[in-house]
């Protein structure tokens, strides 16, 4: 839960700037025990804070989408669409032709996914 004032916005940055940096994509626990990572529990601080003080989160959503790593980008877009699926949309089409990679999690299977790829797939409906 985000605080009051300054406290908020460094924790938000923070978690911006946890995202920026990903190098993987997990949107719940990871492995046999399930375990949180850092960035996912970053993205899930940027998620609430969409619905606490939306305007200075898709702010930073609107940065991450432009600063961030292959995967920062990706968390981005998806953050997009819980709140505008028409600037999702666009997202999405505009990293169509990155060719950055990432490491993916679902449960306990990794893999390896490309953001061209990824982008093509969220705008199937995937």
């Amino acid at each position: 839960m985000f605080g009051i004032g300054k406290s908020r916005d460094r924790e938000l940055d923070a978690a911006v700037k946890e995202l920026a940096g990903a190098d993987t994509l997990a949107f719940g626990g990871v492995g046999i025990a399930g375990t949180l990572l850092p960035v996912t529990e970053a993205y899930r601080r940027v998620e609430e804070a969409l619905h606490t003080h939306p305007d200075e989160a898709r702010d930073k959503v609107d940065w991450l989408l432009r600063h961030g790593s292959p995967a920062g980008k990706a968390y981005a877009a998806t953050l997009l669409e819980r709140v505008d699926p028409a600037a999702a949309r666009k997202a999405w089409a505009s990293l169509r032709d990155d060719k950055g990679e990432f490491t993916t999690f679902t449960g306990c299977v990794m893999g390896n996914a490309s953001l061209r790829g990824y982008a093509t797939e969220r705008l199937a409906g995937r």
